[in-house]
């Protein structure tokens, strides 16, 4: 067929050849009939040993039910990324994630194509942390001293001058003596790690393990046995490896960005946070485990749920305690009260010092919308701190990132409405906020500059706020 479009089975070759994953074409009697480079290199084998030959002889660990390739062939249905774990003609461990789908030739089965990626590799190397980890949990002396080995924060080190973050800030120390699930979502950069070890470190298990793990930063198919762990036998080469689960046992197990966890895995958690029992990954007993789990996320819960991200029974079951962190650029408060905290950390390593910021940089850092969140002020106040030469810092030290975006800003202004209403609603704002800022958030003050009622501000400032969660 590739011949009567013009393709030479040579060139066909050479294309497949090309291709950075391993192909393997079987036929309806299970028979090899194409097998690349890539995938003899992925099996430990030369394309001779299995070009030609039947499937199951020269992969002699599988049969009909766990060969991907047969059981296409035998239900007319793809399977996608599916991990298998084979042993070839050599007696070598082969770790692969599988794509395999049916050939049809004239609507009939005519065999099945297999594209494959090795992850032999990288199993190994995320074993080898599990390992490290382990190591690094263990206690060093015979009094139990786990504990603040990962904790570097408490809930006093979440620095706000805002009201509500003050208010959960109370209710999370409070809480934090319950052994309750706990779901926190926020943006990035709002301290939602900070705020967790925070809450771990005011529990009734501050000196027990605190194992974070972020589940978006590792890949889908190890992440199983970094949660569960593995048992000795399980496959060629396999160790006794506690999982997190595990680890965390006794104390606390954060798993961030919970909804880029794959759905079927996030049904295992929940059995597991359900009735506290965890099985190795080749294991046939179950251990207990007694562990707080604190869950966090990026989206709102509403938006994960809607694209189907978590799963409701999941979020249902760690929604027993949920803290919603507010966002920097709806308290403005905070963003000059952190500012003035990080220049004078930076004084101290840098060995400046800086007095604060110029009236000019005021201005942009209460208008700027901070999509980045406190992280993004930091790292920005940093940048500043580095390349200013004198004792204020002014426009001149903004990152190139802030300098473009307040340009883009101010071009969108100018070719905004010429709606009176929203001029002067927009002029109020600005007068409001910068009346805050002089009087470092005391609304009494800031009524008596902007000479209106103390009332009359709080009015405003409601109006603003209800605005702003719209």
């Amino acid at each position: 067929m590739a011949e009567e479009r013009g393709i030479s089975k040579e060139i066909l070759a050479a294309i497949l050849n090309g291709i950075d994953e391993g192909i393997h074409v079987v036929d309806l009697e299970g028979n090899t009939i194409y097998y690349n480079d890539i995938a003899a290199k992925h099996d430990g084998l030369n394309v001779n040993e299995v070009l030609g030959k039947p499937l199951l002889s020269v992969f002699p660990s599988l049969n009909d039910g766990t060969s991907t390739l047969l059981k296409v062939m035998e239900t007319n249905k793809p399977i996608f990324n599916e991990t298998q774990s084979y042993v070839n003609l050599h007696g070598d461990q082969i770790e692969t994630i599988n794509t395999t789908l049916p050939i049809q030739v004239d609507g009939r089965i005519a065999g099945a194509v297999e594209i494959a990626k090795d992850y032999s590799r990288l199993k190994l190397l995320s074993e080898s942390l599990m390992d490290l980890r382990n190591m690094v949990s263990k206690p060093r002396t015979k009094k139990k001293q786990v504990s603040n080995n990962s904790i570097q924060y408490t809930l006093d080190s979440l620095l706000t001058a805002n009201n509500k973050m003050k208010g959960i800030k109370e209710e999370a120390k409070k809480l934090a003596k319950s052994d309750s699930p706990i779901l926190v979502f926020g943006e990035s950069g709002s301290g939602k790690e900070l705020f967790v070890q925070g809450i771990h470190h005011a529990s009734l298990r501050p000196d027990a393990p605190f194992i974070a793990q972020n589940c978006a930063a590792i890949p889908e198919s190890l992440l199983e046995s970094v949660l569960f762990g593995t048992a000795k036998g399980s496959y060629t080469g396999a160790l006794d490896r506690p999982g997190l689960f595990e680890l965390a046992d006794g104390g606390t197990l954060f798993l961030d960005e919970i909804h880029a966890m794959p759905i079927e895995l996030q049904a295992k958690l929940l059995r597991v946070i359900e009735d506290g029992q965890v099985r190795r990954i080749g294991s046939t007993t179950s251990t207990y485990v007694n562990f707080r789990v604190i869950a966090a996320m990026n989206i709102h819960p509403r938006q994960a749920m809607e694209k189907q991200k978590i799963r409701t029974d999941l979020f249902y079951r760690l929604n027993v305690l949920t803290f919603e962190l507010i966002p920097l650029r709806e308290r403005t408060e905070d963003i000059f009260f952190l500012t003035d905290h990080f220049i004078q950390t930076y004084n101290q390593r840098f060995h400046k010092n800086i007095s604060g910021v110029n009236n000019q940089v005021k201005h942009l850092f209460a208008q700027y919308k901070w999509p980045g969140n406190v992280r993004e002020l930091k790292h920005t106040i940093e940048y500043m701190m580095n390349v200013c030469e004198g004792d204020t810092l002014c426009e001149a030290d903004l990152p190139i990132m802030l300098k473009q975006q307040t340009r883009n800003r101010t071009s969108d202004a100018v070719e905004e409405s010429m709606s009176l209403r929203e001029r002067i609603a927009g002029i109020e704002k600005d007068l409001i906020e910068t009346a805050l800022l002089k009087t470092e958030g005391n609304i009494l003050k800031a009524a008596k500059l902007l000479e209106i009622p103390r009332q009359t501000l709080q009015y405003k400032l409601q109006k603003l706020e209800t605005a702003n969660a719209e």
